[in-house]
């Protein structure tokens, strides 16, 4: 599913126009309505706005910046789109102070730690959600049923948000139940998973090693996620985790075996480990089993990849799903091999 921002900003402006239209008389409000999207392309500012709204559209220009532009960005383009980003988020937060996506996503460059990170994203959440809770009362107010549903799933997106961070900085900081119990929070409060928790729930289980709450996420993948089976790639690293930790190795090589022939280019990802920045926004919004949700889930699945000391940097696990996979496919080996000696020398 995953957060989008452009939908979400598309879904504003047009709930706020409709109500607009309702003081027209029908014939009106359908003629206006039909121009809705190409003034919404060609000329927003013409359409009727809050300062929430803008400051919405602003959150969505940085995050094209920070997470799609920024971390493909040369030495040189870094400085000015990380200014730009910045500046952008600090707009937004001039124009609504309650603009809790910039104030989260502008905390990611204060935070003079990932433990200080995760400790504002925690203090905060109470005051967020009670935010949120006050923006969905006045949204829904004279909204019918189906506009109402809407404007209340709208106002409550920044606090899920909000608790995505949240879970995503507790288990990279060794906070394995808080990050277990955030994420069981939000599929509480979203049975869609819009924020993918599970893909949190999965890497904190593993952490815990928790073997039977592992199991019974895959039983629920039914409801959580209907269209995608207990298959992706959260899901097989967590369960390599565990069966590579209980000494289970023919059952390790079974899971890596499957995750090889569910992803396309999956053997060079996993044998390269490369880690890349978490979407400050929301987790990148990737195509399902395609390689880059291959990268982004090994990317967050460092955590699991890099436990325990290893001579090789990549931790005893990473050390192992390399390995494995060199030997499954020693031409993705050499290539990976190859593409580390060229960036080894373009640094240099």
């Amino acid at each position: 599913m995953a957060h989008n921002p452009q939908r979400e900003d598309y879904q504003r402006l047009s709930l706020r126009f409709a109500r607009e239209l309702d003081r027209l008389d029908p014939g009106e409000a359908t003629r206006a309505f039909a121009s809705f999207g190409r003034r919404f392309a060609q000329d927003r500012d013409s359409l009727p706005q809050s300062d929430a709204d803008r400051a919405f559209h602003l959150v969505v220009l940085a995050t094209e910046v920070v997470d799609y532009q920024l971390p493909f960005a040369t030495d040189e383009q870094a400085p000015g789109l990380i200014k730009r980003g910045r500046d952008l988020l600090d707009e937004a937060l001039s124009l609504d102070p309650a603009c809790h996506d910039a104030a989260r996503m502008r905390s990611s460059s204060e935070a003079p730690s990932v433990e200080a990170r995760y400790r504002h994203l925690a203090e905060r959440a109470d005051e967020v959600r009670a935010s949120c809770e006050r923006a969905r009362d006045e949204a829904v107010a004279g909204l019918d049923d189906e506009r109402a549903s809407l404007a209340a799933d709208i106002a409550m997106r920044p606090y899920l948000r909000w608790l995505a961070s949240l879970a995503e900085e507790a288990l990279i900081c060794g906070r394995n139940r808080v990050a277990a119990d955030v994420a069981e929070r939000l599929l509480r409060l979203d049975a869609r998973d819009l924020s993918d928790a599970r893909f949190t729930l999965a890497y904190a289980l593993a952490k815990l090693e928790d073997e039977d709450g592992l199991a019974e996420l895959e039983r629920r993948y039914a409801s959580i996620s209907p269209l995608r089976g207990p298959d992706d790639a959260w899901i097989l690293l967590a369960r390599i985790a565990l069966a590579h930790k209980r000494c289970d190795f023919e059952r390790a090589r079974a899971d890596l075996s499957r995750l090889l022939s569910t992803y396309a280019g999956a053997a060079g990802t996993l044998i390269r480990q490369v880690e890349l920045p978490d979407g400050e926004f929301a987790r990148l919004r990737v195509r399902p089993y395609s390689e880059d949700e291959l990268i982004l889930a090994v990317s967050e699945g460092i955590v699991l990849l890099q436990e325990g000391n290893d001579r090789s940097g990549k931790g005893v696990l990473g050390t192992w799903v390399a390995r494995e996979v060199a030997r499954l496919d020693p031409e993705a080996a050499r290539e990976a091999a190859q593409a580390a000696r060229r960036e080894g020398a373009q640094q240099a």
